[in-house]
């Protein structure tokens, strides 16, 4: 687009501190939630393989990092999310969401237990500034600090089955015996980093908390030791398959968190937006499978001739070999088994299929 005299400047793009590393290694970069980020380097196929069959890793930095300290650190985050933070213990961590007042989620983050009176949250990159105002807002009456730490820390996500045995080799610490969700301080070629074996691909793996200054050099590291570097077009498609929600896609600040099958994460205990979220949903969740036409967010999804919702996600899957999408269609269709989607005005056939499309690790 050119600009005129008249027309506002382009947004400044934020930049990770990978940055230049991306460059380096001819990574097409795009703009996502304000930040210039690498969509692609080898191939979107070729990424998305290296994860499913041995390791790629992605740069995640864009990420946000709240830290809560204090004795009402737990008390308040309680009240602020829907799952039970009472039940972490110092090195663990678990999923939860973020609710809004009146219904839908404000997002979803992780939460990790680093001490007694001591928790990292990570939040969605394009919601840190929503995310910091919400919690600033009901911090009244709490004895903790809330620090907003997303500037000092890189995040990489090394995700595949080979993550262990290749970083292995470069630890001082048994990684296999550290189970799903656990998090923990340890030396990854001799820089002192936090690891967390979660991720967001549907493989093993392991998300890595360095400083922003020692990012740089551990990537290339990293890539030294066969680990692919992998973009955003793997992640979206990666996630996919595992059935995995976007926030801004299957989950917003409209969207009926319940529509999803992610029911556990809202525990029997007071918190925000509690009578909104527990109320019925009126539309589901579900997978679609397609033979040949990739879909897109927005298209429609039709059944009996009627349009019964809407497609959140969808790509072809490069695992499976079709096309695959998820959609909230209404509750009443939830269990229909043929749909259609309609694309630039030609309707297509759908089959519902269960989520997750595909179960790794």
């Amino acid at each position: 687009m050119t600009q005129t005299p008249d027309s506002p400047p382009e947004p400044t793009l934020r930049r990770t501190p990978l940055h230049a590393a991306h460059l380096r290694a001819g990574a097409r970069m795009v703009p996502f939630g304000g930040w210039d980020m690498p969509v692609q380097y080898a191939g979107l196929k070729a990424e998305h393989d290296a994860v499913r069959n041995s390791a790629g890793m992605f740069d995640v930095s864009h990420m946000g990092e709240f830290r809560a300290t204090g004795p009402g650190a737990l008390a308040f985050l309680q009240g602020v999310t829907t799952n039970d933070v009472s039940k972490l213990r110092p090195g663990r961590a678990h999923y939860n969401w973020l609710p809004g007042e009146a219904g839908g989620l404000i997002d979803d983050i992780y939460i990790y237990m680093v001490a007694p009176d001591e928790y990292l949250l990570v939040v969605n990159a394009g919601n840190i500034d929503k995310d910091w105002a919400h919690l600033q807002k009901h911090l009244a009456g709490h004895d903790l600090t809330l620090s907003n730490e997303s500037d000092q820390w890189a995040l990489l996500a090394v995700q595949g089955p080979k993550t262990l045995e290749l970083l292995q080799p470069f630890s001082d610490t048994d990684l296999a015996a550290k189970k799903k969700n656990a998090y923990f301080a340890a030396k990854l070629f001799g820089f002192d980093v936090m690891l967390a074996r979660t991720g967001y691909t549907g493989e093993d793996g392991f998300e890595v908390f360095v400083g922003a200054s020692q990012a740089e050099t551990l990537w290339d590291k990293l890539l030294e030791a066969g680990i692919a570097p992998a973009g955003l077009g793997a992640r979206d498609t990666l996630r996919l398959e595992a059935g995995f929600p976007l926030y801004g896609h299957e989950f917003s600040d409209t969207i009926h968190p319940l529509s999803s099958s992610y029911g556990w994460v809202v525990k029997d205990k007071e918190h925000l937006g509690r009578a909104h979220i527990t109320a019925a949903p009126q539309q589901k969740l579900i997978g679609l499978k397609l033979e040949r036409v990739p879909v897109r967010e927005g298209y429609p999804v039709y059944a009996d001739g009627v349009q019964v919702g809407t497609v959140t996600s969808g790509s072809s899957s490069p695992t499976l070999g079709h096309p695959i999408a998820m959609a909230l269609v209404d509750a009443a269709h939830a269990e229909s088994e043929s749909f259609e989607v309609e694309v630039r005005g030609k309707r297509h056939p759908a089959t519902r299929m269960a989520l997750p499309f595909y179960r790794g690790a």
